[in-house]
């Protein structure tokens, strides 16, 4: 809806506020007359005219800085439509400009052109959501004030463009993979909207190994989607999933895309990644992971992309490798990390080693620690679970 709206009105907030209302409108509507039979294109239907009737009314509103820019000169509108096929991929490659920074660049684009709150955005980024908010209203004001052009870009300036626009169908997918509030581990729509937009670049840019890297890296790690939750609802973690239900031909695709994206050198940050979870796709079974692989793949990313949580998966891999003890003493050094402050995983990280270890009472206090920073339920009923194991083996 609002990539529709925003063709017409080319004014962010404009656009949002039309959505807004359009939901409004189907609240008093749909009540009386019944769900029509394309709601989606009901409410963008509805959206679109809105726009169009504030922007005849309010002349005033032309003043706001568009989104899109239409040059009968330059533009080529038919052009760029078969380039960038997809509406929605248009508009984040659009909101991924150069003259923002690279973090406002992918913060936008997820909050108005990916669907997601600004609490979702902001558990992405590892920050409260007053930050997060307080960054996107500065990345918008920064487009008004200073007047960035917005177009859509041709494909040949996509490349100083790509490594935000893959940041983001990144964070997309992973936000839909594990969905950090909500009843579900898995939000479908934003893993299927991910592998989407992936293919489409993959399309567009068919030699750059970045967006073969990240596709690989979606595609294997989806390949484990039908198993990861029990017929009761349980989380299942790797070591329990029937790799015989593993999506073997998504498997042979990623693995395929994996050393393509590796032969450039240095290898990119998705490359790594995506070699990594094809470690853990192709190992036959739990006991037969090449944790020493996996470590020294882990070695590498640390330095091309040097993060909190590359490290703290490190650790984790360090833990497998050599035993719970060399697994705590890895995360020993994010103890103080601010980034991971609110971080579930780390001290979920921390609580497993120690129950490995039979330390039990700590562990629990690590599991309790976890469950206070967790929102979705499937997650939180498992560490609930693992809580309630440590204080019966006391």
């Amino acid at each position: 809806m609002l990539a529709a709206t925003v063709r017409v009105t080319r004014d962010l907030d404009l656009a949002e506020e039309c959505t807004q209302d359009a939901f409004a409108q189907a609240l008093t509507h749909w009540g009386r007359r019944g769900v029509p039979a394309s709601p989606g294109g009901w409410l963008t239907t509805v959206s679109r005219r809105r726009a169009l009737d504030l922007m005849r009314r309010e002349a005033t509103l032309r003043r706001s800085l568009p989104l899109l820019l239409t040059d009968p000169v330059e533009a080529a509108p038919d052009l760029d439509v078969e380039e960038i096929p997809d509406d929605r991929l248009r508009l984040i490659c659009t909101c991924c400009h150069p003259a923002l920074s690279p973090e406002a660049q992918v913060a936008l684009t997820l909050r108005l052109l990916c669907g997601l709150t600004t609490v979702e955005v902001a558990r992405a980024f590892l920050v409260s959501e007053a930050t997060m908010a307080a960054r996107i209203t500065r990345a918008k004001k920064k487009i008004a004030t200073a007047g960035i052009p917005y177009r859509v870009p041709a494909t040949s300036e996509l490349p100083e463009r790509i490594d935000a626009v893959l940041t983001v169908v990144h964070l997309l997918f992973t936000l839909g993979h594990t969905a950090p509030v909500g009843a579900d581990l898995i939000r479908r729509d934003l893993v299927e909207r991910a592998l989407d937009l992936a293919r489409m670049l993959r399309t567009l840019l068919p030699t750059d190994s970045d967006v073969a890297g990240l596709l690989a890296l979606v595609i294997l790690t989806d390949a484990r989607r039908a198993t990861r939750v029990a017929t009761d609802g349980r989380l299942l973690l790797l070591e329990e999933q029937d790799r015989s239900q593993w999506d073997h031909g998504a498997i042979a695709e990623g693995a395929a895309l994996v050393r393509e994206a590796l032969r450039r050198r240095p290898p990119g940050r998705f490359a790594l990644q995506a070699a990594i979870a094809a470690v853990h796709a192709e190992a036959p079974s739990w006991s037969d992971t090449d944790w020493r692989e996996i470590v020294a793949l882990y070695d590498v990313l640390v330095q091309v992309w040097p993060s909190p949580v590359v490290t703290l998966n490190r650790a984790v891999a360090v833990g497998m490798r050599d035993g719970p003890a060399a697994g705590l003493e890895a995360l020993s050094v994010l103890s103080d990390e601010p980034q991971l402050a609110g971080y579930s995983y780390l001290p979920a990280a921390r609580a497993d080693f120690l129950r490995r270890l039979g330390r039990a009472e700590e562990a629990r206090t690590a599991y309790a620690e976890a469950l206070r920073l967790t929102d979705n339920a499937v997650e939180r009923e498992f560490l609930f679970m693992r809580l309630t194991q440590c204080g019966n083996r006391n």
